[in-house]
């Protein structure tokens, strides 16, 4: 959370007068590498044993951490992030807020929402309803969650437009074609576009199944991303006869390039708070093809900048894709519709955003 999304909104909070100290996990070993991004900008980098799943028992140690961080300082504000991390932060800080500490949680996407499973309802809407009562502000950064949060009425709920989308890898000059000739196939192939980590929820499945109904050899799908779904993903694809054109690129550095050559980004989640990709691909200029899912159904306007379906619905999705294969000018006016309203979700907006929502809680 923090190497990905957080460190422009301490850097951008760092030079407009607040003095920052960062406490967060360690996983994957990327900890020095935060503390050299966030170098000049912040106080004190504090590790703490968290982990993402809520039934670790180390989190318990993490709690501890927490405890003794806030039992040595006192701040004015403690912004927090993701389930586990937001919860034990909470817990933590509840002595210091009768000192008047006040506490934002910010929501990336609860775990409860419109067609989830009931599990999920059981198990994490009383969790978090219950914290709602130790924070001071909710943020949530699309409207279903905006929804929920002002119903638990003990907590002032704000929506804001995400994290903030950094458009600078997207502004880089490209050469229309690269990947085309990269992956040598033809220059006049249709290329489909998913970024994102390949796992369950990401559902890219239901593509496979929309491109095998289609029956069209000229569709090329490419995935950006690692994960533990990709051998699935290959054996499928050669089961339905797509192998060929199904194409596993990995973590990208040039999606500017890439997305200068796809016609239609697709992103079929089962779940989601606010997708970046999406947005990127807005930005760029792409229509889109995506689930009717948390805040993507802020983001895509149904025939204006592309189309929302049930995640697991084959047929529509097929449909969907036809009708922007077939005709190119609603590609090109839904792409130009999209780079509109991607506007507000951008880096520097949302910097802003953040920024006077803090300090309206100072």
């Amino acid at each position: 959370m923090m190497s990905q999304f957080l460190v422009p909104h301490v850097k951008f909070l760092s030079k407009n007068g607040y003095k920052i100290d960062v406490a967060c996990s360690a996983p994957g070993g990327i900890i020095e590498e935060v503390r050299q991004m966030l170098n000049g900008y912040i106080g004190q980098l504090y590790v703490v044993r968290l982990e993402r799943s809520p039934l670790r028992i180390s989190n318990y140690k993490g709690l501890k951490d927490l405890k003794c961080i806030l039992a040595n300082t006192y701040y004015d504000i403690i912004w927090t992030n993701e389930p586990v991390m937001g919860i034990m932060t909470r817990i933590a800080a509840q002595k210091a807020r009768k000192s008047g500490t006040k506490v934002l949680y910010m929501v990336h996407g609860f775990h409860f929402y419109k067609g989830a499973p009931l599990l999920n309802w059981i198990l994490f809407y009383p969790v978090e309803r219950l914290a709602s009562s130790i924070t001071d502000t909710i943020a949530t950064i699309n409207t279903q969650d905006y929804k929920v949060a002002k119903s638990f009425g003990t907590v002032t709920a704000r929506y804001i437009h995400g994290i903030g989308v950094d458009t600078k890898r997207l502004n880089v000059a490209t050469t229309k074609g690269a990947i085309k000739e990269q992956l040598g196939i033809n220059k006049d192939s249709i290329i489909l576009l998913s970024v994102g980590e390949l796992n369950k929820n990401k559902n890219h499945k239901v593509v496979l199944k929309a491109m095998h109904r289609i029956q069209n050899p000229t569709i090329h799908y490419l995935l950006c991303g690692k994960g533990t779904t990709r051998s699935l993903l290959e054996k499928m694809a050669n089961q339905l006869g797509i192998a060929d054109n199904v194409h596993f690129l990995g973590y990208r550095r040039d999606l500017a390039g890439i997305m200068c050559d796809s016609m239609v980004y697709i992103h079929p989640s089962k779940r989601e708070g606010l997708p970046l990709a999406i947005i990127e691909s807005m930005y760029r200029g792409l229509p889109i093809i995506a689930s009717e899912v948390g805040g993507i159904v802020d983001l895509i306007e149904e025939g204006k900048g592309g189309y929302l379906c049930k995640c697991d619905d084959v047929e529509k999705i097929s449909q969907c894709l036809q009708q922007l294969i077939e005709d190119k000018e609603k590609c090109f006016l839904m792409g130009r519709f999209n780079q509109k309203k991607a506007l507000p979700y951008l880096i520097d907006n949302v910097l802003q955003e953040v920024k006077d929502l803090l300090d309206e809680m100072n």
